[in-house]
């Protein structure tokens, strides 16, 4: 093999988001073929633009934190105390990305008839790590984005009920919709803030970061104990209370001070 080809086998790997190194820690290729590796066909990484710059941030993973503030616990009916959180994921391919200062179409997603929106923080990560400690989580994450965890409810409940996994609830198309990342290094660590929804106007969701039970620090560390974190995921860090349905037409923003409006409409 060339140089010239050992190059484009090396940006093909980086373009699907999984660089040569990733590969041998991984043990599916070996040190000796890994710029070798060739696959049948493409698979596209998802990018979010960061902002003031001509860079993008790279998504390994994303992953959601549940009930994270105590009102909305108790309105999907769960105890607010201080238990161990949980997490969930979603597809890379969920996110949708919005603009600052325009309204982006919104798909309504098929089979569901009670669509619910839940504005969120979201930290992204430039460092990994496995049982990170509290107080050194911070240090992991790059930047913060204005995020939308959307939920087909009705699917999420029904499956609950059954006891069994309610991912199609929440992994879905276009169901990540989020702004673009600020470094940490322009608008600093999100501890506290207003956070709100409204829907054509009406606000629907009001409160402040500093309500969550669990902290961006405390995500962070707990993710850790679970997963090996890497560069690249992102963290969505729950919703206030007071979580409801929208419908084709509807104009949802939402807000995170300091940070610029996102705007969609249900299409």
């Amino acid at each position: 093999m060339s140089k010239q080809e050992k190059k484009v086998s090396r940006r093909s790997a980086m373009k699907l988001g999984v660089g040569v190194a990733s590969l041998v820690a991984a043990g599916g290729v070996s040190q000796a073929n890994a710029a070798e590796v060739k696959t049948p066909f493409t698979v596209e990484q998802v990018y979010v633009p960061i902002a003031g710059s001509s860079q993008e941030f790279p998504v390994r993973r994303i992953y959601c934190i549940g009930r994270n503030y105590a009102a909305h616990a108790r309105e999907m009916g769960s105890d607010p105390t201080r238990e161990p959180p949980f997490f969930f994921q979603k597809p890379t391919d969920a996110i949708q990305f919005v603009a600052p200062n325009k309204i982006v179409d919104h798909p309504y997603p098929s089979l569901t008839k009670n669509y619910h929106y839940e504005v969120e923080l979201v930290a992204a990560l430039n460092k990994g790590g496995k049982n990170i400690p509290i107080e050194k989580a911070l240090e992991h994450v790059f930047g913060y984005a204005l995020g939308l965890d959307m939920t087909r409810r009705d699917l999420q409940r029904f499956m609950g009920d059954q006891k069994k996994p309610w991912e199609i609830g929440k992994s879905f198309d276009h169901s990540a919709p989020i702004g673009p990342i600020f470094p940490v290094a322009k608008v600093g660590d999100f501890k506290n803030g207003a956070i709100a929804l409204s829907v054509n106007g009406v606000t629907k969701q009001s409160a402040d970061l500093s309500q969550m039970i669990w902290s961006v620090a405390e995500q962070i560390a707990k993710l850790s104990e679970a997963n090996e974190l890497f560069p690249g995921d992102i963290i969505y860090s729950g919703t206030p209370e007071n979580v409801g349905p929208v419908v084709k037409g509807d104009l949802v923003r939402c807000t995170i001070a300091g940070l610029p409006d996102l705007v969609i409409k249900i299409v």
